[in-house]
């Protein structure tokens, strides 16, 4: 059993996980549990043995000087606690960190160990893959689980994929044989600009969350960020006229995709958070300066994170817009992982990354990055070849000079 010191009582506690590497296109979602952590001042409580779960030449550790005396930060997986309060408080438990190179199980079931003894009562993992979609036209972000009944409730698809995964979809399958309800939530980044940040992402996800768990959340300067990341994609695309042509393409596929979806929940949902963030205190959830710390903690603080770069990637031939699916050009959904991954021609100056969003049948759940230089020429393109396979992890490197290529995948 574990033995938690210091760690309040929670109410009604979620828990909130994203990992680097395969399946975190753009950084977006290990981004985005990083703001959470920021926003409502989190509290690393545990972290798990690097040893047991990381080659240290696939993600590195990490040397820096503290006041003149040399330290090392290890890659691992941290959770902290949030504890948000209001008229209807609720503590979230955060889990952040790289997808592990092995063990995967145990890896799982260290972390469903402390969601039993937290109580937690729903698990949402989240994730971002490479997707046939523009960057003019808000990020699709798709929710999907295993169990039926959730999925019906929750108003959420019901997965089948089949294929290679990546840990999130690991982690949603232990969950749901543990009997804990699992959600997870996937962003799809446009595989032409996929270097991270990805704030536009980000900030899609965390919609999302919100409109799940029913928090609000402080968005602090997101909002912001995705103007301006989108801004300066538009003027590398303006530089280029096979650029703009193919973001082009996919717009006019991605309308016609989403053409009947222009009413009913998805602008109900954008309305009620209108009101959510016009009247504060109206809604479900605190504004941003009534989150609290941990009270009496004895919390272990012990940051650090490791980083992908993606590569670039051919170009592909547009296809039909989604049914259901977070991607446009796919009729597809991500459900627990990818059917295939780049094939990527790694040109001068690129750093490679890992899987995309497959084209048919259910999308991967992952990222890596085909990466675009707009100015370079544009997209190369997308092309599909089957990822390396659910046990092994594409990683992210911890220093820069080994700065592993992420992918990432259901």
């Amino acid at each position: 059993m574990i033995e938690l010191e210091g760690v309040p009582e929670l109410i009604d506690p979620v828990m909130v996980a994203a990992f680097e590497g395969w399946n975190d296109a753009g950084d977006a979602a290990s981004t985005a549990v990083a703001h959470l952590d920021r926003e409502w001042k989190g509290e690393v409580f545990a972290a798990l043995d690097a040893e047991d779960y990381y080659d240290f030449q696939v993600n590195r550790p990490t040397v820096f000087l503290d006041n003149g005396v040399r330290k090392i930060t290890w890659p691992t997986t941290r959770l902290s606690v949030v504890r948000v309060g209001g008229d209807k408080p609720r503590d979230l438990v955060l889990v952040r960190g790289i997808e592990p190179s092995m063990r995967w199980r145990s890896f799982c079931n260290e972390l469903l160990a402390f969601a039993h003894e937290l109580g937690v009562e729903m698990v949402v993992i989240l994730g971002a893959l490479l997707g046939d979609t523009p960057h003019t036209r808000p990020v699709p972000v798709s929710g999907v689980t295993s169990d039926p009944d959730l999925a019906r409730t929750m108003d959420l698809e019901e997965t089948r994929y089949e294929g290679p995964t990546g840990i999130v979809g690991i982690l949603q399958e232990a969950c749901t044989h543990a009997g804990v309800p699992a959600v997870s939530l996937w962003a799809a980044v446009p595989h032409y600009v996929s270097q991270p940040p990805n704030p536009k992402a980000t900030l899609a996800l965390l919609n999302r969350l919100e409109d799940l768990i029913g928090l609000r959340i402080p968005l602090g300067e997101l909002p912001e960020d995705a103007r301006a990341w989108q801004l300066g994609v538009d003027q590398l695309a303006a530089e280029d006229s096979e650029v703009a042509e193919y973001v082009q393409t996919l717009e006019e596929a991605r309308d016609t995709a989403e053409l009947p979806e222009a009413s009913g929940e998805a602008i109900a949902r954008e309305f009620e958070r209108y009101l959510r963030r016009r009247e504060p205190g109206s809604g479900p959830g605190p504004g941003p300066g009534l989150a609290t710390e941990g009270g009496d903690t004895a919390f272990l603080r012990d940051p650090g994170s490791g980083r992908t770069r993606p590569p670039k990637r051919e170009q592909p031939s547009p296809e039909s817009g989604p049914e259901t699916g977070p991607e446009a050009g796919s009729e597809t959904t991500p459900e627990t992982g990818p059917e295939a991954a780049p094939e990527t021609d790694v040109a001068e100056g690129d750093v490679s990354g890992g899987p995309v969003e497959p084209a048919a049948g259910d999308p991967g759940e992952g990222s890596g990055g085909a990466a675009s230089d707009a100015a370079d020429g544009g997209p190369e393109g997308s092309g599909g070849a089957s990822p390396d396979g659910a046990d092994g992890a594409d990683g992210a490197g911890e220093d820069g000079e080994d700065a592993g290529a992420g992918g990432a995948g259901k």
